[in-house]
């Protein structure tokens, strides 16, 4: 196997570090045995495995521990904190490689210290790379740690960030958390996992797995990104750009046509001083208006403009400088049209271009364009809204949240479907679900927490979605479940946490996110709901209905007497009290159609803000030409809030139920089962 370049040999290194116990004052007792490595990959990050922290986190997250290793603070133990791991059940005796990473991050922020080169292609490599971490020493007191490192190669990929080495290594004790080297290219790519119990080999985790933590992963790469931007010669006196452009049998030709090292290392510093793409389709949406294709299905989400770079790429090196000028551009271009600050990043393209002797090519960058749907909205009230999809009028993707029978707390299996909408005849469409499918499920164990489902869903929904979104505004997204549980904040998701919409960019503010009752799927047939549906769906005005009527009970025959072209409004919840009543109620009525508060009062009389809702809903109506802008006007609100509107803060909480009964949920399976 090519042998790494020594000093991106002793970079590593430098970088590596490993884990150990610290005493309640913070004192390291020389009885502290180490846990495992890690290695530094931002200032003040470490990224090691889960499993690592596990046994002895588990009970107390915040516990403070210790980082050490050979070239950090003269050898003296760092105090540290765990900030995030990726662990999605706990009961689980062994963590799946997609689950098996932490972020360590020190709490003296003073320490100087190497950091790794990340890739930014999300690669599962394959062949030779180098592993490195810290073994026990034997010689020395429980507490002695010696570095460790050794040839490998990984020789299997397993589903999702998985690697396998082939058995010709023996991974000593204490080396999982450690970083992979990729010699050819200089940049770590991978994680060490396991060894194999009293045989050769082993397993890591693919880098590109950090996606995972999301806004962690979006906050660590750009620190990453701008640490390696000014050139640091922190511990050895090298930098991991310059030993890349030194490689063997990687030597750049002589002229600025090629996207170097150098040059890459200044665009990542730049773009990571930008704002966030915030909606992944637009990166996607950039990167193949620069290639004339779509990224392949596989890549995992696109969260940063780094991870769009990494798109460029048709091998493991860099190539043309003109593809990566034009991304750029865009990148820019994107940015400023929405207010942002691309000048730096500006000047620095036009710099480098004009190193480019290849004038007659230089209007792919200069002359450059956004296309059309990565253009802002004009804003205001008159910006278009893209209607929402009636039967072969487009795809969306259906998230069935099944609840488990008899079980408190409530857990939940769930399926997610893909509606194609495609025209299945003249005049005619597939019947109930005839032109659906099936891409993920899981109906295994005990079902999930609501609080699990983010995790338990983040890769299918993801790579779904991934696959589906195209160049036109991102699919709709709908979630079906019981009423009782239509208070599940699910366009506050982000794959990752639950905040606020005005903290970060989340599913609600990405795509149209609406609710669908999943008992209707038992009865798709019901004419009170298709009534109602064609009345609500050929109206050109509609209007709102405060539910219950101040100081009263919901009543049936007032959900009854409604007129169909209008839309029910709580500013209760809809999962418990009077807010559940009045829902059960406008759901038996055949409102397909319906707005609450999934954060409003329970029980007590309406406050300000309870009016507050009532006048934007009906202000939100009042500007609405068909009842399909509704989900995407609202998600436009959604974006005003996240931007800081404080106007809007009222539809924060908002909820909509958009229920079609023209695309009916797929049934329940009630085949037989074969017994075992």
């Amino acid at each position: 196997m090519p042998e790494p370049a020594p000093r991106l040999d002793a970079l590593a290194q430098a970088a590596t570090v490993h884990l150990m116990a610290a005493d309640d004052d913070g004192a390291y007792g020389t009885e502290s045995a180490m846990w495992g490595s890690g290695f530094f990959v931002a200032p003040g990050w470490v990224l090691t495995c889960a499993h690592v922290l596990r046994p002895y986190l588990a009970r107390d997250r915040g516990r403070t521990f210790a980082v050490r290793g050979t070239d950090l603070n003269d050898g003296i133990p760092v105090t540290a904190r765990l900030a995030h791991w990726l662990i999605g059940d706990h009961e689980r005796a062994v963590l799946p490689p997609e689950e098996d990473l932490a972020l360590v991050r020190l709490l003296d922020d003073t320490v100087e210290h190497e950091c790794v080169w990340l890739a930014d292609r999300a690669v599962r490599p394959f062949g030779d790379v180098v592993a490195y971490g810290y073994r026990p020493d034997e010689n020395e007191s429980s507490a002695g740690a010696k570095p460790w490192s050794a040839d490998a190669e990984i020789n299997v990929r397993d589903d999702g960030a998985g690697l396998r080495f082939k058995p010709d290594i023996a991974f000593p004790k204490g080396v999982s958390g450690g970083p992979l080297l990729d010699p050819r290219t200089g940049a770590v790519v991978g994680v060490i996992k396991s060894r194999r119990r009293e045989r050769d080999g082993g397993m890591a985790v693919a880098t590109l797995a950090l996606r995972q933590f999301g806004d962690a992963y979006r906050e660590v790469t750009a620190a990453h990104d701008r640490w390696h931007g000014t050139v640091p010669r922190v511990i050895t006196g090298d930098n991991w750009i310059d030993e890349q452009q030194r490689l063997p049998g990687t030597e750049w030709r002589p002229g600025p046509d090629q996207w170097t090292p150098k040059d890459r290392r200044t665009a990542l510093g730049l773009l990571a001083r930008l704002p966030d793409p915030g909606a992944a389709p637009s990166v996607a949406k950039i990167v193949r208006k620069v290639r004339g294709r779509r990224p392949p299905g596989a890549v995992p989400a696109l969260l940063t403009w780094r991870d769009g770079h990494g798109l460029l790429y048709d091998s493991a090196l860099p190539e043309d400088a003109l593809t990566f000028l034009h991304y750029l551009r865009l990148v820019a271009a994107y940015v400023r049209s929405r207010g942002g600050d691309a000048e730096r990043l500006e000047e620095w393209v036009a710099e480098r271009l004009r190193e480019d002797d290849r004038v007659h090519l230089h209007a792919l960058v200069t002359d450059a364009r956004l296309p059309d749907g990565l253009l802002p909205d004009p804003g205001g009230p008159d910006r278009a809204a893209v209607p929402y999809p009636g039967p072969g009028e487009g795809p969306t993707v259906t998230v069935l949240l099944d609840p488990v029978i008899s079980v408190t707390p409530a857990r939940f299996h769930w399926q997610i479907w893909v509606n194609h909408g495609e025209r299945q005849g003249e005049g005619e469409y597939e019947g109930a679900y005839g032109d659906t499918e099936l891409a993920a499920e899981d109906y295994s164990g005990e079902g999930f927490l609501p609080g699990e489902l983010v995790q338990a869903l983040r890769a299918p929904l993801g790579r779904t979605l991934h696959r589906l979104d195209g160049e036109g505004p991102p699919v709709p997204l709908e979630f079906a479940l019981p009423a009782e549980h239509f208070d599940t904040q699910v366009h506050r998701w982000q794959f990752d946490d639950i905040a606020k919409l005005y903290a970060t960019e989340r599913l609600g503010t990405q795509r149209r996110v609406v609710l669908r009752d999943l008992a209707r799927r038992a009865d798709p047939d019901n004419p009170d709901w298709h009534d109602r549906w064609r009345s609500v769906a050929a109206a050109r005005e509609l209007t709102p209905a405060r539910v219950p009527e101040r100081d009263t009970r919901p009543q049936a025959r007032h959900f009854q007497k409604l007129p169909h072209t209008v839309i029910p409004v709580m500013c209760r919840p809809a999962g418990r009290g009077v807010g559940r009543d009045a829902m059960r109620l406008a759901l038996g009525s055949g409102h397909g159609v319906v707005l609450w508060h999934i954060e409003g009062h329970a029980t007590r009389g309406c406050q300000d803000a309870c009016e507050d809702l009532h006048a934007g809903v009906e202000q939100l109506l009042g500007r609405l030409g068909s009842v399909a802008e509704l989900p995407d006007r609202i998600r436009h609100i959604r974006q005003d809030i996240s931007s800081g509107r404080d106007d809007r803060h009222w539809a924060e909480p908002l909820a909509l139920l958009y229920d079609d009964p023209r695309r009916p949920l797929p049934p329940e399976d009630t085949m037989p089962a074969d017994s075992p």
